[in-house]
C-alpha cells in the first residue's frame, strides 16, 4: 500500500521599518520582527493584523505574511 503524505503549509510573520511604503526594501533587516511560524493561513492573517494595527500610524512600518512552504518546495 502506497502512503501519500499531505503537504504541510507554513507561513511566516515579519515585519518593520521599510525604505519605502509602497515596496518591501527593509531598512534594517537585522532588526525585522518576526511575529511567528504559523500553520495555517487564517492564523498568519491574525497575527499580521495584530501587529499591523499597533503600528499603524507609523508608515514606514510594515508587516507580511510569506509562504515558507512556497519557499521550501517552489515546484509545488
Amino acid at each position: 500500500m502506497e502512503e501519500t503524505e499531505s503537504k504541510q503549509t507554513l507561513y511566516l510573520v515579519m515585519g518593520g521599518r521599510v525604505t519605502d511604503p509602497r515596496a518591501v526594501t527593509f531598512a534594517d533587516p537585522e532588526g525585522i520582527h518576526v511575529a511567528g511560524v504559523f500553520s495555517s493561513y487564517d492564523a498568519a492573517v491574525d497575527a499580521w493584523r495584530a501587529n499591523a494595527q499597533r503600528t499603524v500610524d507609523d508608515a514606514e512600518m510594515k508587516y507580511v505574511v510569506v509562504h515558507l512552504h512556497k519557499l521550501l518546495d517552489p515546484s509545488a
